[in-house]
């Protein structure tokens, strides 16, 4: 812990990880505060769309639709019911000409209040940008990078904020209050990283489920240990090629799950052979004989109605409470309303249950208000790492040049090589990245140039 070069050499890995994910957690974090108070936002920005007169008994959900589709002409996929009696329905719809779009209805009277594009609102934007940064895959690989190389910045900060010989716990559990120029960050820098250690790591845990590579990965051991998904049964009906991820909004335990299809032998009974863009009429008159099963069921309100697709496609009703424990998904045939497949919290083994605990940690909903500001205080503390950490940097830099630290050599580095090899080995597009930096890093060292910005 004592040498020197051992602790100059984690602190060029330190600069290094700082350097590449800087940018992308100004972004996560920014971003993730925005969608951390998405209904509060978007009740501030578009209150015309967000609050009804408190409705006693909403029209059947046929009606909001065709409503809806009336309004924006295209292919109805799925209504969103309200959780409240002053909440609107949503009918998603797939715009025949444009961007799908949300519209908004008045379950009470059936008026449409209005609509707009997801991606196009604050919140919506926020989303995508903290998921992919809108470049789809190749933008979710990014953020999963990002993430890994974030977890070796804890890592490596923690070894250097370590406290060696110190006679003060100034600029350790606190900063150095009078303190000027470079220290002053320093302080800053080490005090709100090592308050926010845990709060950041638990934020880059619960989100790598979702990652790009690491997602399956997480999913495939948590299969081969029992501890995933069980899967969801039928009844004596063969599953469709599509996973229920297909449908979107799903929970992560049942993104890979096999949808149920609807049975073939009954399409004659008319609707489902439509164009791709047309309203499939029969389907929309069917959601009603749903929703009552759904009451049947013990499901009364708040809860996503997705639409079939093609004969063989399925009614799926989905309950995704803020508390993981009420996770439901019900599917139903088509043309019978027969209740073929089911899944939900009982089917979870420990992995699943607990990914979908950190999930609504993670996203504020577990405990309400009080979680959105927990949250928020790691979100905020990013913020102060990436601007302290680059300040200190620049103030330290040499003249006139943008360069990392310079390397050492002869520091005795086995543990931690080892240490990395373990997390490259863990987090496969870390490891990728750790072996391409190395590399860099060996060429530039023996060139004798520094790095430039």
């Amino acid at each position: 812990m004592n040498d020197p070069r051992l602790y100059r050499t984690i602190w060029r890995w330190h600069f290094y990880a700082g350097l590449i994910v800087a940018p992308f957690l100004l972004i996560l974090s920014i971003t993730g505060a925005i969608y951390l108070f998405k209904d509060e936002l978007n009740d501030a920005l578009m209150p015309g769309l967000q609050i009804v007169a408190p409705v006693a008994a909403p029209l059947a959900p046929s009606r909001m639709i065709a409503a809806a589709v009336a309004a924006v002409p295209g292919v109805p996929t799925r209504i969103d019911l309200p959780e409240a009696p002053d909440r609107p329905a949503k009918v998603w719809i797939d715009a025949a000409s444009g961007e799908p779009r949300q519209v908004m209805v008045d379950p009470g009277s059936g008026r449409v209040l209005g609509s707009y594009v997801y991606t196009h609102t604050l919140v919506g934007f926020a989303d995508v940008m903290h998921g992919s940064l809108t470049f789809g895959p190749w933008g979710d690989a990014v953020v999963e990078l990002a993430a890994c190389w974030a977890l070796m910045l804890i890592a490596s900060g923690l070894f250097l904020w370590w406290p060696r010989e110190r006679r003060s716990l100034a600029g350790v559990l606190w900063p150095r209050l009078r303190a000027r120029g470079r220290l002053f960050w320093r302080d800053l820098h080490a005090v709100t990283g090592m308050w926010s250690v845990a709060l950041i790591a638990f934020l880059l845990v619960t989100g790598l489920p979702w990652a790009v590579v690491q997602g399956p990965l997480v999913r495939g051991v948590f299969t081969a240990m029992g501890i995933g998904n069980e899967a969801a049964g039928f009844d004596h009906v063969a599953p469709q090629s599509r996973p229920m991820g297909a449908l979107g909004g799903m929970p992560w335990s049942q993104e890979t799950m096999p949808m149920a299809a609807s049975d073939p032998a009954h399409a004659d009974h008319g609707g489902g052979a439509t164009h791709a863009a047309m309203p499939d009429h029969a389907a929309v008159a069917g959601t009603d004989a749903i929703a009552v099963r759904a009451r049947a069921a013990g499901i009364t309100g708040g809860y996503r109605l997705y639409l079939p697709s093609g004969p063989t496609g399925i009614y799926t009703v989905l309950v995704s409470p803020r508390h993981p424990e009420g996770q439901r998904t019900l599917q139903f045939d088509r043309w019978s309303g027969r209740l073929i497949g089911q899944n939900g919290w009982s089917r979870y083994g420990i992995g699943a249950k607990a990914v979908e605990l950190g999930v609504q940690i993670h996203m504020g909903r577990y405990f309400g208000l009080a979680n959105q500001l927990l949250m928020l205080l790691p979100c905020i503390a990013i913020v102060l790492l990436v601007v302290s950490g680059v300040t200190m940097w620049w103030r330290r830099r040499p003249s006139g040049r943008l360069a990392a630290p310079p390397p050492v050599s002869g520091a005795r580095l086995r543990g931690a090589i080892t240490l990395l090899a373990v997390a490259g080995v863990m987090l496969p597009l870390f490891g990728a990245s750790l072996l391409v930096l190395a590399v860099v890093d060996r060429v530039v060292a023996r060139l004798g140039r520094p790095v430039a910005a």
